[in-house]
């Protein structure tokens, strides 16, 4: 739907675009009954999961430790990651309807693009919290104090919405007219630059700036903690010695892997006509199975968290018993 306005610039009438057409997985009709119930499966799952996960930090003394804190500021995140996009997402396979006004479009890219950049900043963090604990553990006590803790997960957080609302603030003055067809599941910033009929030469270079600002340095910072923690086990004289300082990492390396693979992959490569259905199953990943991973890693690896989830069984049958 299209509305006309008047006298744009002054000079002459342009129709100005009021909502876009999100084309998702529209070619595989056949599949769409299938691809709700998966990805509805996938939501349950990963909120579920998280929000559990959230439930047994907080409630379980034992999990009140700086790696625990940070698990449980990213389950928050992957439980608002995937509300952002999967609710939306399964409307539209549920009733075909694939329109959104130009104003959700833009608040969903302004959520998405906030919650991305602060899974960057958080599993930095997370990433020099495990350097701190294998390669210092004599002083890894006074380097991750609760202080420290907090410090970090708030930068995580206000850094990742502060860059996104210095982006967002320039995409709104923009003007989107002509074709509305988004070819993807969601609002991502590529697509919309390509419907303005706005001048998008300044927020591109803002937008890649800040970007690169989120994403290199703690892909750097990161990559240099698991060079460090990598070093540092194969120094370990025996087997059992390394695989258990390993396991220590391990579910945060296979998260780590799996968010900035994916993420390079999509941003980095070029896009072309032959790219575009790659990237957008590639986006599956980041956005609806990374959210998943989450908890599955975090839980089935974990042997502290599946201790502390049967004891919030047992407390909690007890509890119905009386």
């Amino acid at each position: 739907m299209s509305t006309c306005l008047e006298n744009l610039n002054g000079v002459e009438n342009r129709t100005v675009t009021a909502e876009f057409l999100l084309l998702g997985f529209g070619d595989l009709h056949h599949l769409q009954v299938f691809l709700f119930l998966l990805f509805l499966l996938i939501y349950i799952v990963t909120v579920t999961g998280n929000l559990l996960i959230i439930l047994l930090v907080v409630a379980n003394q034992h999990l009140h430790t700086p790696m625990y804190f940070f698990i449980g500021n990213l389950s928050c995140l992957e439980t608002c990651y995937s509300s952002t996009l999967l609710p939306r997402m399964l409307v539209s396979l549920l009733n075909g309807d694939r329109t959104i006004s130009v104003r959700g479009c833009i608040a969903q890219f302004y959520f998405f693009g906030c919650l991305a950049g602060t899974e960057c900043f958080l599993l930095s963090a997370m990433s020099y919290d495990r350097y701190s604990a294998i390669c210092n553990p004599l002083r890894y006590p006074n380097i991750m104090t609760s202080k420290m803790c907090l410090i970090l997960a708030f930068s995580s957080w206000i850094g990742g919405f502060a860059v996104n609302t210095v982006i967002i603030s320039f995409m709104s003055q923009l003007t989107f007219c002509g074709p509305n067809e988004i070819d993807h599941f969601f609002c991502d910033f590529a697509p919309l630059m390509e419907l303005s009929c706005s001048d998008t030469g300044l927020i591109t270079v803002v937008d890649l700036s800040f970007s690169t600002v989120c994403a290199l340095p703690p892909f750097l910072l990161t990559l240099a903690s698991y060079i460090f923690i990598i070093a540092t086990i194969l120094r370990i004289p025996s087997a059992s010695g390394r695989q258990k300082t390993f396991s220590t990492c391990s579910s945060h390396l296979i998260v780590v892997t799996s968010f900035f693979g994916t993420l390079i992959l999509v941003y980095i490569v070029p896009t072309s006509a032959s790219t575009v259905d790659v990237k957008k199953i590639l986006s599956v990943f980041y956005t609806v199975l990374t959210p998943l991973v989450n908890p599955l890693v975090y839980s089935f690896r974990n042997k502290e968290v599946n201790v502390a989830f049967r004891k919030f069984i047992s407390k909690y049958l007890c509890f119905q018993k009386k």
